[in-house]
């Protein structure tokens, strides 16, 4: 059953399923599945296994929470074949859980007390007959023992009963959560007296828009503001408020007003229902949908900008001079080698207040000759560009030696130099250096020194913080597998942080792949793997292809051929009388066709993988390396200038548009709206993190370090009645509630005077 609906999601055959739930329980990785066992699964990608595995778990979750309630209910003697039924039918939790709600063990409520106090069969008998004239058919329930002295008090138990009855149901409750989704809207206001403490909620203190449509970036803004304190957030039902809800109910149990005895009594039972139960109820309920939607979009938000930026381009294995920008404490600076060893240490005060300028530039100049330094990694922080200038004149004094130099993101960096596992690898360097290191080395390799940082501190993502840490994690641990894997490892250089992301690794198994390179040198041949403690037959199995090995014994060792493929390599070699090394990168690779190795007991997808990866042995998928080309003398935000065209990078993707670090130590925001002339759906389509684009300045705040920017490099400047988002007062009423195309469609070539508008609405929502 489990197996047939992630068919049915998935759009595949149930084989495929099958074979790979068969594989996921072995104990196979998805980069393996996908990589070596294309056959087995009919192809199915990583982004399909992993939604294959997610769904797995989940809905196996759901059995074992199913077979539990099934047993509770049991042994509460209330299963009924009709109501076994029904669970065993559920498809999701939610629906799980409201059938489950009648039979939960909770506290004595109301109406429990009111069935021991006998009152049950009265509201039974004025639900089931409406003609019953409540007031006389309550007198037979007075009883002086119980306390039920007066009809109020029989009325009032049986009104409990029906109440918990109508809240109870399953079916409506999902008709009810249905007419919410589509009818309701999510209003927010600011909390008296917090205007200006709350300021940076401005937005949101007086909002309203509908609960289907509101992008997930303002969602998780009004609930973060609402948990701080500054908002209150409230549902407005539907332009009649609750009476369509009320009427749902009263329809759901059969009570119509048509003037008989109990009917005026009966309303009054739903309205309470509605009022004391289902609307709190259904508020949570949607809410929380809402919240698991924003909080799904801002996850997928940030593991494609995360795989994006671990995808980059590697500057690759150069000599690097690492400078971790400062003013006042100075620049740190060091020397990496090749591989990312460090060669030196030391602090320069080019700035403000020690002004050693030419004391620091024949540093860098004595530096670069010395160690023939080939790349200089700038980070972008504080003093950046001033560091820029200092590293541009160095390199005019060293001629056709200069090495290039790149402003590179920072981020994560301080989190890493304080961290175990820097301190494990650096024992006696001070934190400030670490932090210069991690910028030279992951200008050589992004995805190398990245994996080192917890994925949450890198800085691309969206509300990262108010999330689900576990589905966070998860995900984004997934992510950088994925792109681990498929780049491929240097086993005899790569860190333990790195290994443990190979398929069929862990922590343990990489830390002791590093002693074992520490102890007996470098690695020869893949074989060596099992001589590793904790490292079987299965790890290696999983691994293996994906573990790199440079100018060892076997050549296939430093392509991604998984050893299980050498043989037919040799035979494929012997048959053109060629040696493998020979073959690797040979033309008559390109006159073999798959079919004429089609009876060697591998599938065609994978023998087309094995005389791809031959014909171009070890290569590397990620682009090739760019570095934007920051405009000269334009260091802040102050000596911007309308129209201007400069060319950056882009640090983020969100769902509202692209933040773009043009060197100015504040990102602009390239607007939905603005990315392209065409109709953008999605950012992530159209552009990622760590691209490098030409945009255009349009506007500029400086009091609050906004700069708006477009990609339509032909939009003409806001016209002067379009007033600048730093002199236009705060709007009373944020508007929202527009279409796709009213938002986003560029054939309406919307004038961007209204850029203003879209900064103060979208780039408030991150927090970066």
């Amino acid at each position: 059953m489990i197996n047939q609906q992630i068919a049915t999601e998935l759009a595949v055959q149930i084989w495929q399923v099958n074979a790979a739930i068969k594989l996921l329980d072995e104990g196979s990785t998805v980069p393996f599945i996908a990589r070596y066992r294309k056959e087995v699964t009919g192809v199915l990608d990583d982004t399909q296994l992993r939604t294959l595995e997610e769904r797995l778990g989940y809905l196996r979750e759901l059995n074992t929470r199913r077979a539990t309630i099934l047993d509770s209910i049991e042994k509460q003697a209330k299963l009924s074949p009709q109501l076994a039924a029904l669970i065993n039918a559920a498809e999701s939790k939610t629906r799980l859980e409201d059938l489950y709600l009648p039979y939960k063990t909770k506290r004595r409520t109301k109406a429990q007390i009111a069935i021991e106090a006998g009152l049950l069969p009265l509201a039974d008998a004025i639900l089931q007959d409406p003609t019953l004239d409540p007031e006389h058919i309550a007198k037979g329930f007075l009883n002086a023992e119980l306390q039920i002295n007066q009809l109020k008090d029989a009325l009032d138990g049986a009104k409990q009963i029906l109440m918990e009855r109508f809240s109870l149901s399953a079916d409506l409750l999902a008709e009810l959560r249905h007419m919410g989704w589509q009818d309701g809207q999510w209003q927010s206001q600011v909390v008296e007296g917090k205007q200006q403490e709350g300021s940076k909620f401005q937005d949101y203190f007086e909002f309203k828009e509908a609960l289907k449509t509101i992008p997930s970036h303002r969602a998780l803004a009004i609930l973060r503001g609402r948990n701080e304190g500054f908002l209150q957030a409230t549902i407005v039902w539907s332009e009649h408020d609750h009476l369509p809800y009320e009427s749902k109910v009263a329809s759901y149990w059969c009570i119509k007003d048509q003037g008989r005895a109990a009917d005026k009594w009966l309303n009054e039972v739903v309205r309470w229902t509605w009022r004391v139960k289902l609307a709190s109820q259904l508020e949570t309920a949607l809410i929380s949908r809402v919240r698991e939607a924003s909080e799904d979009s801002a996850i997928g938000v940030f593991a494609n900008n995360l795989k994006d930026l671990l995808l980059a381009a590697p500057a690759g294995d150069k000599v690097t001079l690492g400078l971790d920008p400062g003013l006042r404490t100075g620049v740190k600076a060091v020397i990496v080698d090749p591989t990312g060893k460090l060669l030196k240490t030391e602090t320069i005060f080019p700035h403000v207040p020690h002004n050693k300028w030419h004391a620091a530039l024949a540093l860098v100049v004595h530096w670069c000759q010395t160690y023939q330094v080939q790349l200089v990694a700038i980070g972008n922080g504080t003093g950046s560009r001033e560091t820029d200038k200092l590293v541009k004149e160095a390199q005019a004094k060293l001629g056709a030696a200069a090495p290039q130099r790149i402003i590179v993101s920072e981020a994560g960096a301080s989190i890493y130099s304080a961290s175990a596992l820097a301190a494990a690898e650096f024992p006696d360097l001070d934190v400030s250096y670490r932090g210069a290191v991690s910028i030279a080395r992951r200008l050589q390799d992004p995805l190398a020194e990245l994996v080192k940082i917890e994925p949450k501190a890198i800085g691309v993502g969206q509300y990262q913080h108010d999330v689900s840490q576990v589905q966070l994690t998860r995900k984004l641990d997934n992510v950088v597998e994925d792109c681990v894997n498929n780049v491929g490892v240097d086993l005899n250089t790569a860190s333990a942080p790195l290994l443990q992301r190979v398929a069929g690794l862990n922590k343990t198994m990489a830390e002791n792949i590093v002693f074992y390179r520490d102890i007996n040198g470098a690695f020869n041949n893949r074989k060596q793997l099992l001589k590793v403690a904790r490292l079987g037959d299965k790890a290696f199995e999983q691994s293996a292809g994906f573990l790199r090995i440079r100018g060892g014994d076997n050549p296939l060792d430093g392509t991604s051929v998984h050893p299980e493929a050498y043989g037919l390599v040799g035979q494929l070699a012997g048959q053109l009388n060629l040696s493998v090394a020979e073959l690797m990168g040979s033309e008559q690779l390109k006159q073999i066709s798959v079919k004429e190795l089609h009876n060697q007991g591998f599938g065609e997808h994978t023998l087309q993988d094995l005389l791809n990866e031959l014909q171009k042995p070890g290569r590397d998928p990620r682009p090739e390396f760019r570095m934007a080309k920051l405009t000269d003398g334009v260091e802040s935000i102050k000596q911007l200038t309308l129209g201007a065209i400069m060319e950056g990078t882009i640090s983020n993707v969100t769902n509202f548009g692209a933040f773009v670090d043009i060197g100015v130590h504040q990102d602009g925001l390239v607007h939905i709206s603005a990315l392209s002339h065409q109709y953008v759906k999605d950012p992530h389509d159209l552009v990622k993190a760590g691209e490098i684009v030409k945009v255009k300045v349009m506007q500029i705040d400086v009091p609050r370090k906004r700069i708006g920017l477009t990609m339509r490099l032909s939009d003409e400047l806001p016209t002067h009645d379009a007033p600048s988002s730093s002199n236009r007062p705060p709007p009373s009423k944020v508007q929202t509630n527009q279409s796709p195309k009213g938002q986003h469609n560029a054939k309406s070539q919307q004038p961007l005077g209204s850029m203003a508008q879209k900064l103060k609405d979208a780039q408030a929502q991150v927090k970066k």
